[in-house]
C-alpha cells in the first residue's frame, strides 16, 4: 500500500470511529464558501421565528453571494475556507476572533470591542463622573453624539438610574429602556417619582447591571430607519419608517419597516428628493455612525442600522435624535435583502420600496409575490407571520 493510500485508509478508519461515537466532523468541500447562521445568546435561540428568519436571510445571502448555505454553525466542522456568518447578536472582538472573523466581508452584522458597545446604552452619558460603568465604556462617544440624540442618561446601578430619572422628570415624562431590549420590549414610561421608584424596583439587579437607558419621552413619535448594507460588491443605503403592531399579549411592539432603498452609499440616498425631517434623520444617523468608527477601535460592520425618533417633548418642542444602533440581523433585514435581490436581478434598477411586516395572531395569507420568512406558532410569542414585499420606486421629481 502506498504511503498516500495508507494515510487515506487511516483517515477513513478514524472517521468511522468518530462516527460511531457521534463525533464525526462535518466537511465542506471547496465547491464554494459556506455561509452559516450563529444563534443569539450563545445558542439559546435555535428555534422559533428568530432562528427561522435568520436561516432564510442566510439562504438568500448565499444565493446573492454564490456561497453554499450550511445551516447552523457547527464548531466541529472542517471548512475549505473561512465561513461567512449570519449571527443573531453583534459579536465581541474576542468571539469574532475565535470564529476566524477578521473583517466586514466575513459576516452579515458587526463586531465590537466590548459587549456594552452593542447595546443602546452607549447613546447617553453617565449621570455623574463617579457612576458605575462596565468594562469598555466610552465617555467620549456620548459626548460627541450629544447633538444627534435625545436627552438622557445610561445607568448600570439602581441608585444612578434613580438619580438620572429624577433629573429628567423635572422636564416631563421619562422613558426607561433596558439596554438589552429589542422590538420595543423592556420599556416603561413614568410621569412622577413614585412611578419611577416602582418601575426601578421591579427590574432585576442583573438587568440594571447590564444597562438601563433613561430618556426624555416624546409624543406623536415617528421612528425613522436609516441604514447601510454591504454584501460582497453590492452596497445599498436606505431611509424609511417603522410601524408598530399589537402582539398576542396585547402589547405594542415592532410591526415592520417601510424602506426606500437606493443602490450605493449615502450620497446616492441624499440625491433623492427627501423632506427636511428625513434629511435630518439621515444626518444624525451618519454622525452616530462616524463617531462609532472613531471611538471604538476594532469595530466593523457590514450591516448598520439606526433608529431615529422624531416627536414633541413635554414643552411642545419638536425633537429628533438617534435612539440606538443595530449592527446585527434586525427587523428591517428582510427588506434590505429583498432590495439587494432586486438590484441584482435588474442592473438598471436604482431605487426600490421594500416593506417588511410582522403580524401576530391568525393573519391572512401574505399577498402574492411576498417573500415569507416565518409563518407559524413561535414557542415564545405565539402565532406570527413575517413577510416582505419589494417593488420599484419611482422618483417623481
Amino acid at each position: 500500500m502506498s504511503q498516500a493510500l495508507e494515510s487515506g485508509a487511516r483517515g477513513v478508519v478514524a472517521e468511522q470511529l468518530l462516527e460511531r461515537i457521534g463525533q464525526s466532523p462535518r466537511e465542506y468541500a471547496a465547491s464554494g464558501r459556506a455561509i452559516v447562521t450563529l444563534s443569539a445568546n450563545g445558542g439559546n435561540r435555535r428555534k422559533g421565528h428568530e432562528a427561522a428568519t435568520r436561516a432564510e436571510i442566510a439562504r438568500r445571502l448565499a444565493a446573492l453571494m454564490g456561497f453554499d448555505f450550511a445551516g447552523e454553525h457547527d464548531p466541529s466542522a472542517r471548512w475549505a475556507g473561512q465561513p461567512y456568518f449570519v449571527p443573531g447578536d453583534t459579536l465581541t472582538s474576542d468571539a469574532a476572533a475565535r470564529l476566524g472573523i477578521r473583517g466586514a466581508d466575513d459576516l452579515f452584522g458587526g463586531v465590537v470591542p466590548a459587549a456594552v458597545i452593542a447595546t443602546k446604552a452607549i447613546t447617553h452619558p453617565l449621570v455623574a463622573a463617579d457612576a458605575c460603568a462596565p468594562s469598555g465604556w466610552s465617555t467620549e462617544f456620548p459626548r460627541l453624539v450629544a447633538d444627534s440624540v435625545l436627552s438622557g442618561y445610561s445607568s448600570f446601578a439602581r441608585p444612578d438610574a434613580l438619580r438620572a430619572g429624577r433629573l429628567l422628570l423635572d422636564r416631563g415624562p421619562v422613558r426607561l429602556k433596558l439596554a438589552s431590549g429589542v422590538a420595543g420590549t423592556g420599556q416603561w414610561v413614568v410621569n412622577d417619582d413614585a412611578a419611577l421608584i416602582e418601575v426601578l424596583a421591579s427590574i432585576a439587579d442583573r438587568e440594571i447591571a447590564s444597562g438601563i437607558v433613561i430618556e426624555e419621552d416624546l409624543a406623536d413619535v415617528i421612528t425613522h430607519s436609516i441604514g447601510y448594507v454591504r454584501i460582497a460588491e453590492m452596497a445599498a443605503t436606505y431611509c424609511g419608517t417603522q410601524h408598530t403592531t399589537t402582539n398576542n399579549e396585547g402589547a405594542e411592539v415592532y410591526g415592520g419597516s417601510e424602506l426606500r432603498v437606493v443602490r450605493g452609499g449615502f450620497n446616492a440616498l441624499l440625491a433623492l428628493d427627501l423632506p427636511f425631517e428625513v434629511r435630518l434623520a439621515i444626518a444624525q444617523a451618519r454622525i452616530y455612525d462616524d463617531v462609532a468608527d472613531r471611538c471604538f477601535p476594532g469595530f466593523f460592520a457590514s450591516r448598520r442600522n439606526y433608529d431615529v425618533a422624531q416627536g414633541v417633548d413635554a414643552a411642545g418642542r419638536r425633537r429628533s435624535g438617534v435612539l440606538e444602533q443595530s449592527w446585527r440581523v434586525g427587523g428591517a433585514s428582510s427588506a434590505e435583502i429583498g432590495a439587494l435581490e432586486a438590484f441584482r436581478a435588474d442592473a438598471s434598477l436604482q431605487t426600490v420600496r421594500a416593506v417588511s411586516h410582522e403580524i401576530y395572531g391568525n393573519a391572512a395569507a401574505p399577498p402574492a409575490g411576498a417573500t415569507v420568512y416565518f409563518r407559524g406558532v413561535d414557542p415564545r410569542v405565539g402565532a406570527l407571520t413575517k413577510f416582505t414585499v419589494v417593488e420599484a420606486y419611482a422618483d417623481t421629481r
